[in-house]
């Protein structure tokens, strides 16, 4: 776990919840808002179209990518919102489940949100992060 980004637990809040409560960073660390990522191939195709899952694990790659471009990690990510077009609860936790095994023990607060329609041709899943680092 990051030593930058520190995990709240709530023990007064429901254990359901398969992620941290909240979430703090000190104020000599550098924030990273990160655009929503899409599950968008190279050459700008929407991958795993129909596929709640494979988009989800491509969002996930694809912020990983954008995290390193910005001098973090996985491991840096403060807080996620998790967007997915659909009405269905079993398709959010669908693409949720990708999304809390990408982060491991690094459980960092989130917010899963069903969306009417996301930006891309066939896009399903958009997953929004916020990092610490410190330089």
């Amino acid at each position: 776990m990051s030593q930058t980004v520190t995990l709240i637990r709530a023990s007064s809040l429901s254990d359901a919840a398969e992620y941290a409560y909240a979430a703090t960073a000190p104020a000599d660390v550098r924030l990273i808002f990160l655009a929503g990522s899409c599950p968008l191939a190279a050459d700008g195709s929407t991958v795993g179209v129909g596929d709640y899952a494979a988009q989800a694990a491509s969002c996930i790659e694809n912020m990983k990518v954008a995290l390193t471009a910005a001098g973090a990690g996985i491991e840096n990510v403060i807080s996620t919102r998790v967007l997915v077009a659909s009405s269905s609860q079993a398709d959010l936790v669908t693409a949720w489940e990708v999304v809390r095994d990408a982060f491991g023990d690094h459980d960092v607060p989130s917010t899963l949100l069903g969306v009417t329609v996301l930006g891309y041709d066939d896009q399903l899943v958009e997953i929004e992060a916020v990092a610490a680092v410190r330089d």
